[in-house]
Order: C-alpha cells, then sequence, then structure tokens
C-alpha cells in the first residue's frame, strides 16, 4: 500500500511517501506556506499523483506526551485533510524527528539555505520510516 506522511508546520509543510511494497520511504517536497487552505490543495495534487491509501500526519506531543498547541493544531489540519481528500488520515508522535533530520543532514554536510529547504521533507521521510517499522512489527 502507498502511504503518504504529512510534517505540517506553520510555515513550511514536508512530505514523504513510500513506494507499494512498504520498504522504502521517500522525500516528496516541502510545501512553502502557512495557510493551510493551499498546504491541503497542494497535498491534494501530490495524492492524485501518488495515490496514497493512507496519509500519516506528524503529532507533535510534548516531551511528557502531552498534547500541547501544536499538536492541537496538526490534529485539526489531519481532519480537515481527511474532509478534503477523502483518504483515511492516521496521526503519529513525531518527537524528534526534526532533530533527528538535523542530524542526518549534518551528516550529509548539508548546510544553509538548502538544509532550510529539505530538513522538513527529511522529517517526514523518518515519520514513514517510523511508521512502516511499526506496521512490520505489528503485521499491520
Amino acid at each position: 500500500m502507498v502511504i503518504m506522511s504529512i510534517d505540517y508546520g506553520d510555515a513550511r509543510t514536508g512530505i514523504a511517501v513510500c513506494d507499494e511494497f512498504e520498504m522504502l520511504a521517500s522525500p516528496v517536497e516541502v510545501i512553502h506556506s502557512d495557510y493551510e487552505p493551499k498546504v491541503i490543495a497542494r497535498i491534494k495534487e501530490i495524492c492524485a499523483k501518488y495515490r496514497p491509501s493512507l496519509l500519516v500526519v506528524g503529532l507533535p506531543k510534548n516531551m511528557n506526551s502531552s498534547v500541547g498547541e501544536r499538536a492541537e493544531k496538526c490534529m485539526i489540519f489531519a481532519e480537515n485533510l481527511k474532509s478534503e481528500t477523502g483518504i483515511e488520515v492516521t496521526m503519529w508522535d513525531e518527537r524528534l524527528t526534526t532533530v533527528s533530520a538535523h542530524n542526518f543532514l549534518n551528516q550529509t554536510n548539508t548546510r544553509g539555505k538548502k538544509r532550510k529547504n529539505v530538513v522538513d521533507a527529511v522529517a517526514a521521510t523518518i515519520i514513514l520510516e517510523d511508521y512502516l517499522a511499526y506496521r512490520k512489527n505489528k503485521n499491520v
């Protein structure tokens, strides 16, 4: 099944997708917008191309597992996304994925403007890889 992950942010939203065998997660793009309807419209275009059966939206819980303002925004976004696309949406704990993405980009010596342009897509890829590992371990 093709699965798409979304790292929804205030200014940038990262998108990643996996192959139909759920083996390889790849970054797709970063949507540069803080206007939710524009972000959802672009995601719908991407969905038309990749035809995902499931959308995984990162849930940025606080380190103590509580749900803060940012996580609440992401949950509302996920509801709106499901309503607009008609595709099943699940939330996935994304704590520290942006930190992991920055660590990965440090290892690849990606700096400056290029780093800012890709970090959210890398974070979406990490979210998707984590979710795929969960599915594989749970035989979902």
